[in-house]
């Protein structure tokens, strides 16, 4: 064992001297492999803190959750002229459906509008989300919330002025201040703060709930109407668990078509999300965008591993003279290929973690610079360094091979 543990010493010091002597020659064949690392733990990383984010954000919604409007999430067989005639879903739908449909946990209805502008006293903040919903909203999503509550069924149906806040919108409108009983004007109304949601931060979806205030829909459906372009009604559905949702989808449709009273034959005019198909899409963007990543990182791979293989036929024929001493003095050829090998894995992991430093350092800077964590995983250090290793292993087998094979009494006469 102890040999073996002096060979890897002695390797790992022939190494360092390479890079110590000839240091743009080893920069430059290391350089391959460090970019080849560089992009596919980049990559890997990238991805990994994408889909976490993604997860986090889709936390609160159960995975058969299901978004009914007059847009599809995904692609669509039926043309987009067609597509555009279909009506918006209506809250005399919605209370339609809460009433008849079976197997439904919760459901909420919903309105998707622009942004606007928040004011308390003098201060503003803009681009605020609106989120004008009805009060399931609670039941249906797994809102938390840092101090008060949301709005109940009576404020609801009312159409109450009163008003959920975002942690952040919180925090520029109050600066420390208790936001509860508070008068904000929204829409040029005065709203009465009733919560304030805990902190989240940014979504995946260019949503943030930190910035995002809820409203009674209603407030919003008195005050513009069920027509406007700038609002997109959305029927929100959580299914009991355990329950089939091909079943479960079917007898919406049904029940749908029934009410806006549509012939057989007839198709529906409308969509059923379910949010399982939209992470499912998902993941198959995130399975492309790790091909495309793995097929980057092959190219300067192969590239670097061809560096190293350079390096280590260098390294064999100036070392030609000391092979020779150490097989004259008694060393196997199994001693002599080991050598060489356990160099072309060292000098291979050293430009992995180089790569791997980068990825690691580019994280930060991108943590800090961004609202979005990039996770730069064990799991994701431990693979750069065995793939590191494994083309260290690859790249060196033949010049060890020829390295092992060299005669003693040539390997010294062509040293002199």
């Amino acid at each position: 064992m102890m040999i073996y543990v002096r060979l890897l010493k002695e390797s790992f010091g022939f190494a360092i001297n390479a890079l110590r002597n000839n240091k743009l020659r080893t920069l430059l064949s290391l350089l391959g492999v460090t970019i080849g690392i560089f992009s596919i733990i980049a990559v890997l990383t990238a991805v990994d803190s994408l889909d976490r984010k993604i997860k986090k954000d889709l936390s609160t919604l159960d995975k058969n959750s299901i978004y009914l409007m007059r847009f599809s999430f995904g692609p669509s067989e039926i043309p987009e002229w067609k597509r555009e005639q279909f009506p918006d879903v209506t809250y005399e739908e919605y209370e339609y459906l809460k009433k008849s449909l079976n197997d439904m946990e919760a459901m909420c209805f919903q309105l998707f509008t622009r942004k606007e502008n928040i004011k308390y006293e003098g201060k503003t903040v803009s681009s605020v989300n609106i989120g004008p919903t009805t009060y399931e909203q609670e039941d249906v999503q797994k809102l938390e919330f840092k101090e008060g509550r949301f709005f109940n069924e009576s404020e609801s149906n009312s159409g109450a002025p009163v008003i959920v806040l975002g942690y952040q919108i919180a925090k520029n409108l109050f600066d420390g201040q208790d936001p509860l009983g508070k008068k904000v004007r929204l829409y040029g109304q005065k709203f009465t703060v009733i919560g304030v949601m805990t902190k989240k931060g940014a979504g995946i979806f260019d949503e943030n709930e930190d910035t995002t205030v809820y409203i009674p829909v209603n407030f919003l459906r008195q005050m513009y109407g069920d027509n406007n372009d700038m609002i997109t009604p959305a029927i929100l559905i959580k299914p009991v668990d355990g329950v089939d949702i091909d079943a479960f989808k079917e007898e919406l449709k049904q029940k749908l078509r029934h009410f806006r009273g549509l012939k057989e034959g007839e198709i529906d005019n409308f969509f059923v999300n379910v949010l399982s198909g939209f992470t499912d899409l998902l993941d198959g963007l995130i399975q492309q965008m790790n091909f495309v990543g793995w097929l980057i990182a092959g190219f300067s791979l192969l590239v670097g591993g061809f560096g190293i293989a350079n390096i280590m036929f260098v390294s064999v024929k100036e070392r030609t003279n000391l092979i020779g001493i150490q097989k004259s003095l008694g060393a196997k050829n199994k001693f002599i290929l080991l050598q060489f090998l356990f160099e072309a894995i060292i000098l291979c992991v050293i430009g992995g973690l180089i790569g791997i430093l980068l990825v690691y350092i580019i994280s930060i800077v991108l943590t800090n610079a961004l609202d979005f964590e990039f996770v730069l995983s064990v799991g994701n250090i431990m693979f750069g360094t065995f793939l590191a290793g494994i083309i260290g292993l690859i790249a060196g087998v033949i010049p060890a091979f020829v390295a092992s094979r060299l005669d003693p009494v040539e390997a010294i006469r062509s040293g002199m």
